[in-house]
């Protein structure tokens, strides 16, 4: 049997390099972004198109939203408005890794 390294080991390394560091971070954040909307609607009962029309924008932004295939960011002020369409607050903060 072949000695092999674990996936985890060659990810570490990748992501040493602050390009790919910095790609990894944009997705993750997109990811987070995407199950937050979804489960703000859920939570409060929308159908895609419901939340839509309450934001003001058409059903298929936000499925690309949830999705987490739109290439944009969205914007503090849309986020704040699916929030509260949703009977919800707006929350955005920095995790810290390191002690500095």
């Amino acid at each position: 049997m072949k000695n092999t390294k674990s996936g985890k080991d060659f990810f570490k390394k990748l992501l040493k390099d602050p390009t790919v560091r910095m790609h990894y971070e944009e997705e993750s954040s997109k990811t987070a972004i995407a199950y937050a909307v979804r489960s703000a609607r859920l939570k409060a009962d929308l159908t895609q198109a419901q939340l839509a029309k309450k934001v003001g924008t058409s059903q298929s932004v936000i499925a690309r939203l949830e999705s987490g295939s739109d290439k944009r960011t969205p914007s503090i002020p849309f986020l704040s408005k699916i929030a509260a369409a949703c009977g919800a607050q707006f929350e955005f903060g920095f995790t810290f890794l390191k002690a500095s």
